[in-house]
């Protein structure tokens, strides 16, 4: 029925001490949502101090989102005729462009090109010689252009090189408009027929095909088709801002055709933005930025550029509710909104992405094209559900399967790198949302970041200044200077166990270090050291008192402490009969007046009354189950939950720390029904999962647990699995429940800080209990812990300026 932690652990620290086992033993705040009124660092710990410099860089990336400028796009757009004159250029500045970027080998495309990549440079190259030659200009720029394409022509058909999208069809079509040109390549016939058969089966696939993704996908590489193409099919998928598929290409193509006046409002709109080049999608802003805010956070460093992501949010918000095509046009623009918009709290309805179940994908272009990148993050939407929203249940369901059949395969198609992408759905698969404490997130997400954030599509672009080397530098240092206070707290947190002799109590496990993990892997942030210490502390406590009704405790002695605790002041030595009972009653005494004091300059009130409150009934609950077990007594499920959700010993560690990470806690807030729902669902959802992971040892020794008592009672429940199955859909929906209140602003008195509390101990138990019960193996949680408590965080492959 109860928590338990080995008796052995590999040290991470000297001497640790232990947690409890009746309850789980994290929490966490959400970066962006702490609360900044509460207390920063103190004047002696200014060595904790993140270099200003480096955020005042990062901070600038906020202002403008910037495109790398594709010489593909900028070629097509170049081969546009002025509808006064065939013979002369509409945009002779993107002419001007091209001659002036040429690389010294012949070649056009991004600077620092990926040696994987040759099949896009030849792309990039041979759009930029049609571009010149179609106008006559540039006889130089075209010989070296033509030599460079000879000269890799084999890379075109290197199975191991990464196709930009639509390669097959593009790159062989402007082969044959290159010698209608009078452009010889002299290429043997060998390369050049492979290319064409190619090219020519993958026409005959997409003609026999009538799909919606098949039609899309046509559309979306246009250029490819030259005469063929129905061009005003093609105009069906126009936008609003006048471009197709917001592909400069794309709509450069079929401006040359049909002049279409919004057509070319569009691409003018791009050259005022970005001078004689334009990138190779746009706009791209809403995905960019929620890029931004998704790496911020995995990194750990979002509580520094709060103002920063709130703008983005809201900027965000108000355009998903005008339905800008930005968003719902595009299945991981609408996917990540979603996902980051709700987890912050805003009224965003999920049934803007029942289009995107499995059928509605692979009508969308990414479906045609098997986009990982896309159903990456359809997965991770699909992760935060509320009651009611089946669909995303089935979302999940597919997205999952989806990935991991892409994953078993050599490549999968993204705008990544295949061993980028392969990463990221590796770890996304592998460290779900519920189990993933914030820390070691952020840890794993720095060890693994890419800070080049390469992206593919019809030629490859880089969004600047997103993932670059700034933000990796300043995650590395928010780290381990945090670390650093992560330590100091340790020392601090044996020196109180040593001062309240809780080290005297022989019956009790003594693990400090899982207790500190638990709130530093989830209270984070550096200003949040009260908080961490006060969830450590009574998670010490609770751990003793646990001990000593399962291990240490005569039944004389716990009545006893019943009996101090009820009276609580005016406690003197006389009514003590045991050591151990004087030593847990003065512990509890000093650690709840030391914790009412420090609270005061947050709540400026004292609390001291709610903490003794909570503490005694929990050990009035835990009574109540040894009066059942002396009395072999089976309680009803319902009494068993009633009674259990205060028992399992999550009040005072959980209901203490949230008066220590910011907001002020009035009496009416505490006394709220929603602040008593927040609590009950919490302590509920961890109660069962800790069943369901102890029940055999349970059994064994005789003890009562929820599994077992369903099984006595419900008369549907046959064997055990049922009793499990049926308390895991219970867990299911009481944590929708929760989340649902959690992320709720309408009409909630609970400050959002401080409900992110009752979510992340649910996180925390989830990782807990994934597998085995986390807390009695004796290794199973031990990377975790020495990963954010001890080893410091490098990047060898990080040249520091």
């Amino acid at each position: 029925m109860y928590l338990s932690h080995p008796s052995k652990l590999l040290p991470v620290f000297p001497n640790p001490t232990t947690t409890s086992r009746r309850r789980s033993c994290s929490s966490s705040i959400s970066a962006v949502s702490v609360n900044h009124n509460v207390t920063r660092l103190d004047k002696s710990e200014k060595s904790f101090t993140i270099s200003q410099e480096t955020k005042e860089r990062i901070t600038k990336i906020f202002n403008k989102v910037q495109l790398s400028k594709s010489s593909y796009d900028t070629a097509w757009v170049a081969m546009v005729p002025s509808l006064d004159s065939s013979l002369l250029p509409y945009f002779p500045e993107c002419l001007n462009w091209i001659l002036e970027n040429q690389h010294p080998d012949g070649s056009w495309g991004l600077t620092q090109q990926h040696p994987l990549l040759l099949k896009d440079t030849l792309s990039s190259t041979l759009a930029c010689m049609l571009a010149l030659k179609r106008w006559n200009i540039g006889e130089d720029h075209v010989n070296k252009a033509l030599h460079f394409i000879t000269s890799k022509f084999a890379s075109a058909t290197d199975e191991k090189q990464r196709s930009p999208i639509g390669f097959d069809i593009i790159f062989p079509g402007m082969i044959e408009y290159a010698q209608e040109m009078g452009i010889n390549f002299h290429l043997g016939p060998t390369g050049l027929n492979s290319m064409l058969y190619k090219r020519d089966m993958e026409l005959h696939r997409i003609s026999t095909s009538n799909s919606e993704g098949t039609k899309l996908y046509r559309a979306y590489v246009a250029e490819g088709f030259g005469k063929s193409q129905d061009w005003e099919e093609l105009m069906k998928y126009q936008r609003k801002n006048g471009s197709l598929f917001n592909s400069p290409s794309t709509t450069a193509v079929a401006a040359a055709h049909l002049q279409d006046p919004n057509c070319f409002k569009y691409l003018n709109s791009i050259l005022e933005e970005f001078g004689n080049a334009v990138p190779t999608t746009y706009p791209l802003d809403i995905y960019t930025q929620l890029c931004m805010v998704d790496s911020l956070e995995r990194l750990g460093i979002s509580p520094h550029f709060k103002k920063e992501i709130g703008n983005v949010l809201d900027k965000t918000y108000n355009s998903w509710l005008t339905r800008d095509e930005e968003i719902f046009l595009d299945v991981s623009t609408s996917s990540m909104a979603f996902r980051i918009l709700r987890v912050h709290g805003y009224d965003v309805s999920s049934d803007a992405l029942a289009q995107f179940d499995e059928e509605g994908f692979s009508n969308t272009l990414g479906g045609y094209l098997r986009d990982a990148g896309a159903v990456l993050e359809v997965y991770r939407a699909s992760q935060i559900v509320l009651p009611d929203e089946v669909f995303l249940e089935k979302q999940k369901t597919w997205s999952s399967a989806f990935l991991k059949n892409e994953l078993s395969k050599v490549a999968m198609h993204a705008d990544r790198m295949y061993e980028w992408i392969s990463n990221e759905v590796d770890m996304a698969l592998t460290y779900p949302y519920k189990p993933n404490l914030p820390r070691v997130e952020h840890r794993r997400t720095v060890e693994h970041y890419n800070f080049d954030n390469l992206r593919i599509l019809k030629s490859s672009y880089r969004p600047l200044g997103i993932d670059n080397k700034d933000l990796l530098h300043l995650a590395m240092e928010d780290f381990n200077l945090c670390q650093l206070m992560y330590q100091n707290e340790f020392k601090e947190l044996e020196r109180w166990v040593k001062e309240n002799r809780i080290d005297k109590l022989k019956f009790a496990r003594q693990k400090q270090v899982y207790t500190l993990f638990s709130s530093a892997a989830t209270l984070f942030p550096p200003e949040l050291s009260d908080a961490r210490l006060s969830w450590a502390k009574f998670s010490i406590l609770t751990t003793v008192i646990d001990d000593c009704y399962d291990l240490g405790g005569s039944r004389e002695e716990l009545i006893n402490l019943n009996e101090v605790f009820d009276k609580w002041d005016g406690v003197t030595a006389d009514d003590f009969i045991s050591e151990p009972v004087e030593i847990l009653y003065n512990a509890y005494k000093n650690t709840i007046n030391d914790l009412a004091q420090k609270a005061f300059k947050y709540q400026h009130r004292d609390i001291s009354k709610h903490l003794v409150q909570i503490c005694v009934e929990m050990i009035k609950s835990m009574w109540i189950e040894a009066e059942w077990m002396e009395h072999n007594i089976v309680p009803s499920l319902d009494e068993y939950n009633t009674n259990g959700y205060v028992s399992f010993a999550l009040g005072p560690i959980v209901l203490t720390t949230l008066y220590f990470v910011g907001p002020k806690l009035s009496e009416e807030v505490v006394k709220s029904s929603e602040y008593h729902e927040l609590f009950r669902l919490m302590s509920t959802i961890c109660r069962n999962l800790n069943d369901l992971r102890t029940v055999q040892k349970e059994l064994s020794e005789g003890t009562i647990n929820g599994v077992s008592i369903l099984m006595i009672h419900d008369p549907d429940v046959k064997t055990e699995e049922d009793s499990m199955n049926k308390i895991k859909e219970a867990v299911d929906i009481c944590e929708k429940e929760l989340i649902k209140l959690v992320l709720q602003r309408k009409d909630s008195v609970v400050p959002r800080a401080c409900k992110e509390l009752f979510w992340n101990m649910i996180r925390i138990n989830n990782l807990f209990y994934a597998s085995i019960d986390g807390y009695t193996s004796e290794t199973q949680m031990m990377n975790e812990v020495k990963a954010v408590m001890r080893i410091p965080l490098t990047r060898p492959d990080l040249v520091e300026g």
